[in-house]
């Protein structure tokens, strides 16, 4: 090991350049990098921890919507908009919330729109989505440690999938947005007494703030619920876009092989019975608490209540369109919204919420601690502890953020629980609806919301990442001694 083999010009061509790999001064330097490792520049630290990287994109994200839409250009009456509105409005399209403090036909110019419409396209690819887009064009790979977080983003079984499955997650936004253009183009167009440019710009409009579950219009007449050629194109996109990347693409792939159901992964079935059942669930509590609320279905026959309830019932999970009549629900009603928004939607996908397969995971590990049984099953397949840990801390920690907020919002805004809890779980579960206590002139409670959109944004990621992160093994087990709960 100390014996210096220096390669000579006389052996340099027999040995290939081998020599190196014996002389003394290069384990000398091996032995001075490993005592000192190299430092590294701040580019290297965020492609070594991707958890910082998306927080730095999409925290740049919003300081740039901030800044553009407090521009005097964002507005109609070509004055600066106040810093915290803007803020609030940025981070509500970043997160693909959707909630609006100021109206967005009469506040927002064109240029205002078109910054909120890049917002929540952005954000809606996904915060760690992008942030591998981004390396991938960058470095033209993935490193390990990105590409295992990005896995657990969207959805990806291998970490060779993740480059496909990246490629797939962009195409399948654009080919959805797009369709959705075209299927909205031709109601917008009569819809606006065959305006052309204004019927583009809201069919666009329209198609990506409908797939992001965002929420935001670009007119008084909202969702247009009274036309089913706009109204059926906005909830189809906003359905799909509540189901999650990974079960898009298994759809996908099924329909191109021509896999049947029972084949689908568990990821998809969970997803799938979960989302319908909230559904129905929603339909047939609106037909029965809110049928004969006026301002909702006011001077409707049946097949148009039948359309409101249809939209009552797909929309307040995630996309907050048409929001003119949720504060006039009843308090009951609006508690069971707050419930279907803290669930939200699938995972990875644009909706927000700690996901309806947390919350179906929750309940089958309540179904087998009554049923005394360890391993926790469903459809034929045991779910890891891992996965019911994870589970289990998400629901917890997300609960315990929406009371916190819901407490601090009626001691800043003095407003009633019902409230209170509804435009927090609005907030985090990235709703887009407000029953008045999101209101411009209350400084505090926007901020408030503000930073629950966030977390909402990245928490239960975030969460889900801490917990299953790689660790090193125990190596002391403590004694086992039994406590009472319950």
């Amino acid at each position: 090991m100390n014996l210096v083999l220096d390669e000579s010009s006389t052996n340099r061509e027999a040995s290939r350049g081998y020599s190196w790999w014996f002389s003394g001064d290069a384990f000398e330097r091996q032995a001075a990098q490993d005592r000192k490792p190299p430092r590294r520049n701040l580019s290297a630290r965020l492609w070594s921890h991707p958890g910082r990287l998306t927080i730095l994109y999409f925290f740049t994200l919003i300081i740039i919507a901030t800044v553009l839409l407090a521009l005097p250009i964002s507005s109609h009456s070509r004055t600066a908009t106040d810093p915290v509105v803007s803020f609030f409005t940025a981070v509500s399209a970043a997160s693909t919330c959707g909630i609006q403090v100021v109206n967005t036909t009469t506040h927002w110019s064109m240029f205002g729109q078109a910054v909120i419409l890049l917002a929540v396209q952005f954000g809606g690819f996904g915060v760690m989505t992008f942030a591998s887009l981004i390396a991938l064009a960058v470095n033209r790979h993935i490193k390990a440690s990105q590409r295992m977080l990005t896995a657990t983003e969207i959805g990806a079984t291998k970490l060779s999938e993740t480059k496909g499955v990246l490629n797939a997650v962009l195409v399948t936004t654009l080919l959805i947005e797009v369709i959705t253009f075209f299927a909205l183009f031709p109601g917008l167009l009569h819809v606006n007494h065959g305006n052309v440019r204004h019927a583009l710009w809201e069919a666009l409009f329209f198609a990506v703030i409908s797939y992001n579950n965002a929420g935001f219009t670009p007119d008084g007449a909202g969702l247009h619920v009274n036309s089913w050629s706009v109204g059926l194109p906005v909830l189809l996109s906003a359905f799909c876009g509540t189901l999650g990347f990974p079960v898009l693409l298994n759809l996908m792939r099924a329909a191109r092989n021509h896999t049947p159901p029972k084949r689908w992964t568990l990821h998809t079935k969970i997803t799938l019975i979960a989302t319908f059942s909230m559904v129905a669930v929603s339909l047939v509590w609106f037909r029965c608490v809110e049928w004969n609320n006026h301002t909702l279905f006011a001077h409707a026959d049946l097949q148009t209540r039948i359309r409101y309830a249809l939209t009552a019932a797909v929309m307040p999970r995630t996309s907050g369109f048409d929001p003119s009549w949720v504060p006039q629900v009843s308090d009951p009603t609006k508690v069971f919204m707050s419930a279907v928004m803290f669930i939200g939607g699938g995972s990875t996908s644009t909706a927000g919420g700690i996901r309806v397969t947390t919350f179906a995971v929750v309940l089958l590990v309540c179904r087998a601690a009554f049923q005394g049984r360890h391993d926790v099953t469903v459809l034929r397949k045991r779910i890891s502890e891992r996965t019911t840990m994870t589970a289990v801390s998400i629901m917890t920690t997300c609960l315990s953020l929406v009371f916190v907020v819901s407490v601090a919002l009626m001691v800043v805004s003095d407003c009633s629980l019902s409230d209170a809890l509804f435009d927090t779980c609005s907030a985090f579960g990235l709703g887009g609806y407000t029953v008045g206590v999101a209101d411009q002139g209350d400084p505090a409670a926007l901020l408030l919301l503000s930073v629950t959109m966030i977390i909402g944004r990245i928490g239960p990621m975030t969460i889900a990442y801490a917990i299953n992160r790689p660790a090193q093994a125990e190596a002391v087990h403590f004694p086992e001694e039994p406590i009472i709960v319950g």
